[in-house]
């Protein structure tokens, strides 16, 4: 199939703010991708399944607690209208699974995404397991609702997506591409503030280049990010053993 013959990857957003989308990805590359077709956007109202006058979505826990949980039976009704999509449906939550870059291009290279943005609470379990909805998180934070944590997963699957960025041999030498954290950048005025540039990205030795960006992409991944750090150390680790 083509370029041209590509079926674009299909976002579709359920949220009580419909009018937040596409807010930050209607701008830029994920913009400009959007109105060149390579992507798509729709939005669900959940309020429109709602079953009073006065459109709630949300009601009081049983066992009692501050705060409201978002009604099954709204938030089936509008999971169920969106069951036509062969594609993952995501609920954006700071219990689910943290959100790491593989995930980001198994999603990017599937047919699109369903995203539930939660408020309040959250969401009825029940609902989530009658639909077995899939649990991802931005990290270790809470936000006031999953708005900002769905725009900034449509940014991380869109800019994966063939013919999105200039540059698409870019996209292996960034951070987690490889497991590592990536190295330093520098560029014009060789000299800032009293700071200049490493002598090697002067050299014009790219094999020296190469080299050192790799030992800084370690060094970076070694001191900010213990995890990561064992993670890309483990089958290095394995071999060593194996020649043990």
């Amino acid at each position: 199939m083509s370029d041209d013959e590509r079926t674009p990857f299909a976002v579709r957003v359920l949220t009580i703010f419909p009018e937040m989308f596409p807010g930050p990805v209607g701008h830029s590359l994920a913009g400009r991708a959007l109105r060149d077709g390579i992507w798509s956007l729709e939005t669900v109202d959940i309020r429109d399944f709602a079953r009073d006058k006065h459109r709630s979505v949300d009601d009081t826990p049983f066992g009692g607690g501050a705060g409201m949980v978002m009604r099954p039976d709204v938030i089936g009704d509008a999971l169920a209208a969106a069951s036509d999509v062969e594609a993952p449906l995501i609920y954006l939550s700071p219990r689910g699974r943290l959100l790491d870059q593989a995930r980001v291009r198994a999603l990017a290279s599937g047919p699109g995404m369903s995203l539930l943005c939660g408020r309040f609470e959250g969401v009825d379990e029940r609902v989530l397991e009658t639909h077995e909805v899939e649990e991802l998180s931005l990290g270790d934070f809470v936000l006031s609702g999953g708005e900002p944590a769905a725009m900034a997963l449509i940014d991380a699957c869109v800019r994966l997506l063939p013919g999105v960025v200039g540059r698409a041999e870019s996209l292996t030498e960034e951070s987690f591409a490889g497991g590592l954290l990536e190295h330093p950048h520098y560029t014009r005025p060789q000299e800032w503030r009293g700071r200049t540039v490493p002598d090697v990205l002067l050299s014009g030795h790219h094999e020296r280049v190469r080299e050192w960006r790799l030992a800084e992409a370690e060094r970076s991944t070694r001191e900010r990010r213990p995890d990561l750090w064992r993670r890309y150390r483990r089958p290095m680790e394995g071999d060593d053993d194996e020649r043990d």
